[in-house]
């Protein structure tokens, strides 16, 4: 049926005597518009009218059409799978394996400690590295790691916290610690990101020598760079003794390298700790992501898991010249090997199916 025909036979009626409010008006106009196969292209191609009752017409309109749904719609989203192995779990050294638990369980593998939670129109992704260095001093380096990463999730589930500004996530998670009443020691570098579902863009902060790499079609769109003091020695942040508050390397979140990025859908996140990039060189961990059959989560957690498991075995081959070892050897260590440690990797793809 023709708009100008649906419009023309649509004259004001009259009920009881009296002439139907323009908003019952607007409402019939909008019911043929509903019950007519319509595009935006026909209805905005419309003469305007200078009155209100354009406004209203087309506010009319929109609510009737729009499908009611309790999933508000997304232009993306990411799928996102986990994966990691503590230290101690080593096939090749016949070490006690370790089984790996669902991240979703535990939220820890060895010192390290991740979470992936969602708000509204957020994704949010965090990686922490517990300083091993403490336990040299009788201290469990994954507690600092562990509560950190509890508490920026907490303040993404309860949405106390800023789309767009990642860092400020970091700083509130660490600020939860502070203010918490119960003793803590230790220290932890961490890497915070964040995807805007609304906008397609990727916020991202990242303290220390934890990290992230965006790739897309096969190529490395963005890598994070690692922040050093001097060589093995990551920003981070930290709550030291009283005793050592002094001598302690003490960074704060707002020393995080901040960055956004526009995305694509099919482009591929990669959040880890450095017992992946200390192991696997880019170039080898993409030729892997290559291999990604689709989209579905069971897909990205066999992915994650292959990485998982290569990097462990790259860190115990003694004859291995690592990431690790090459950086070393800048810095005039005379290394070789692998460099044994806890791995955690956080896998995702942005789909459009938002």
């Amino acid at each position: 049926m023709q708009l100008s025909k649906i419009l023309s036979s649509l004259h004001p009626p009259q009920l009881f005597g009296h002439v139907l409010s323009v908003v019952a008006y607007g409402r019939l106009v909008a019911r043929a518009f509903a019950n007519t196969v319509v595009g935006q292209k026909d209805f905005m191609g419309l003469p305007a009218i200078a009155s209100p009752f354009s406004r209203r017409l087309l506010q009319t309109f929109s609510q009737s059409c729009t499908p009611i749904s309790d999933k508000p719609a997304y232009a993306c989203r990411l799928v996102s799978a986990v994966w990691g192995f503590s230290k101690f779990d080593s096939p090749r050294n016949r070490t006690q394996r370790v089984p790996a638990v669902s991240i979703f369980e535990k939220g820890l593998y060895g010192d390290d400690a991740c979470f992936v939670a969602f708000n509204k129109s957020t994704d949010v992704l965090g990686v922490a590295d517990g300083v091993g260095g403490w336990r040299a001093y009788g201290i469990d380096p994954s507690q600092f790691s562990k509560k950190l990463m509890e508490a920026c999730k907490m303040l993404v589930k309860s949405g106390r916290f800023l789309t767009n500004r990642p860092g400020e996530l970091l700083a509130s998670g660490y600020r939860e610690l502070i203010e918490d009443k119960s003793p803590l020691v230790g220290s932890s570098t961490a890497c915070i990101v964040m995807l805007d579902r609304n906008r397609q863009t990727l916020h991202t902060a990242n303290l220390g020598d934890s990290g992230f790499m965006i790739v897309r079609a096969g190529k490395i769109l963005h890598r994070s760079i690692d922040q050093q003091h001097f060589f093995n020695t990551p920003f981070q942040l930290s709550m030291p003794p009283e005793d050592y508050r002094q001598d302690a390397l003490h960074d704060t979140a707002e020393d995080a390298d901040t960055a956004s990025f526009n995305l694509e859908i099919g482009d591929i996140i990669l959040a880890a700790s450095d017992g992946l990039f200390d192991n696997m060189p880019d170039k080898l961990i993409v030729k892997e992501l290559s291999k990604l059959k689709d989209e579905e989560y069971e897909s990205i957690k066999e992915m994650a898991k292959s990485l998982a498991e290569q990097a462990r075995e790259l860190s115990n081959d003694p004859e291995y010249m690592s990431p690790f070892a090459k950086e070393a050897r800048k810095s005039g260590y005379y290394v070789r090997g692998g460099k044994p440690d806890d791995i955690t990797i956080i896998l995702s793809i942005v789909t459009g199916d938002g």
